[in-house]
């Protein structure tokens, strides 16, 4: 059975071939790199200046490796543990196959969309996924233990100040995916199956 055929539910989104050339450009480099334009991206289209900020944001949080600790691995999987922790559907899909594709272990990504504990994580990673879990759940009851918790398992200053921003990013994007009834390119699905 097929998911729902929208990109989101409201407002509607403009013709791809009147957006501004930036966006196009844009959009084309996704095209080349990725095989499709996600659709957060055209869900974006709906206001083109928060399009800018939230690319340049993800850009930002997602794919900088100089400025940044944390391999790109393991920012997919705090994404997909937050967004398993809010259920959702559109960032389990998308970034359950960016863990796949990364990890090169399909069975990973399905095990990280639906219960990361079942996973033979090392120590850090356990310790990052614990503690993102908590900071979606409970955000009120974190505490310096659970700082110094991913201190000890060898997380620096600089990398808890990236675990925070990755997991706030989620939580931010699933409550615009879940608000707009976002719906994930069908092509994720079938994506990095093969280990």
């Amino acid at each position: 059975m097929p998911q729902p055929d929208h990109i989101i539910k409201l407002p509607p989104l403009p013709d791809p071939d009147a957006l501004d050339d930036d966006i196009k450009k844009y959009f084309a480099i996704c095209e080349e790199k990725l095989g499709l334009v996600p659709n957060v991206l055209r869900a974006y289209t709906a206001n083109l200046e928060k399009l800018r900020n939230f690319s340049k944001l993800y850009n930002t949080i997602m794919l900088d490796e100089e400025n940044c600790g944390l391999s790109k691995l393991e920012r997919e999987m705090i994404a997909v543990a937050v967004s398993s922790a809010n259920r959702c559907y559109y960032c389990l899909v998308a970034h359950g196959q960016a863990v796949r594709r990364l990890s090169g272990d399909p069975q990973l990504g399905e095990m990280m969309v639906m219960n990361y504990r079942v996973a033979a994580l090392d120590r850090r990673q356990r310790a990052m996924l614990d503690f993102v879990w908590k900071l979606t759940k409970s955000p009120h009851d974190i505490t310096d233990d659970d700082r110094k918790g991913l201190g000890d398992a060898g997380f620096s200053e600089q990398d808890i100040f990236d675990i925070c921003d990755t997991a706030g990013f989620y939580n931010y994007t699933n409550r615009v995916a879940h608000g707009l009834d976002m719906m994930p390119n069908p092509e994720y699905h079938v994506m990095d199956r093969q280990g």
